[in-house]
């Protein structure tokens, strides 16, 4: 029958499978290591929860069963659907939430990254073609340049400019382009319509973070924080007031 015990759970089941392997990829492919390791810690504990609601579930019908003196088909098959169900409300529930764009600058270098990569990715179905070639190219910058920040005093004024840069003025820079209009993004301003001035924004953060990740690998601190000191300068402003990425005016 299409609605008997065995069929449910067989549904139940290929749905916790599929919500399950949603959740592996996070919902959207990573953009770098560190998204990716965080997605996979994610799983990790969602398994541990089904693993624990099996084993709750597998305890408790055995004291059932001493209690009554077995349990019966219809207790077997009440243990399997509650198993199926258990297992596909931890597969689906709690969901791995976007980070906060201002939490996104909080942590150690690791989190850092692995949030911002997370938070990119987010937002990349909102944005042009050419910008979510350069996010995901980002995304493996950040990875590169993550390694060397960890090995570096965080006390270094510079280190913290550069977790400026990666952690509020480029994702300051995704965040203003998503709050024009979608109607006046293509209306051009300054010769550029916001998708151009986005494209062109990211890849100067692109080029920057190249830059920098290769001065972090020479040990050039001195050139780190003069890099550092003009990061700030040219994207510390606020991006809502930069003319980078204007909408322009309704007529």
């Amino acid at each position: 029958m299409a609605n008997s015990p065995a069929h449910e759970s067989d549904r139940i089941l290929a749905q916790a499978g599929q919500s399950l392997a949603n959740n592996r990829a996070g919902g959207r492919r990573s953009i770098g290591r560190r998204s990716a390791e965080m997605k996979r810690q994610h799983i990790g504990k969602k398994a541990a929860r089904m693993a624990m609601a099996v084993g709750v579930l597998m305890v408790a019908a055995m004291a059932a069963g001493l209690v009554l003196d077995g349990i019966g088909f219809t207790g077997v098959m009440v243990l399997g659907l509650s198993i199926v169900a258990a297992l596909w409300f931890f597969a689906t529930f709690p969901k791995m939430k976007v980070p906060a764009l201002s939490a996104l600058n909080t942590g150690d270098v690791r989190t850092m990254v692995g949030r911002t990569e997370l938070w990119l990715e987010a937002q990349r179905p909102a944005l042009p073609a050419p910008a979510v070639q350069l996010v995901d190219q980002i995304g493996v910058q950040l990875d590169g340049l993550g390694l060397q920040l960890e090995g570096i005093d965080p006390a270094e004024p510079a280190v913290a400019e550069v977790r400026k840069l990666v952690g509020e003025h480029l994702p300051g820079m995704v965040e203003s382009y998503r709050k024009i209009p979608a109607h006046l993004r293509r209306e051009e301003r300054g010769g550029r319509n916001a998708d151009q001035q986005l494209a062109d924004g990211l890849g100067k953060i692109s080029t920057e973070i190249d830059t920098i990740t290769r001065q972090l690998a020479s040990g050039d601190l001195d050139a780190l924080a003069v890099r550092g000191r003009f990061l700030d300068y040219r994207y510390g402003e606020g991006l809502e007031a930069s003319p980078q990425l204007e909408a322009p005016k309704a007529p």
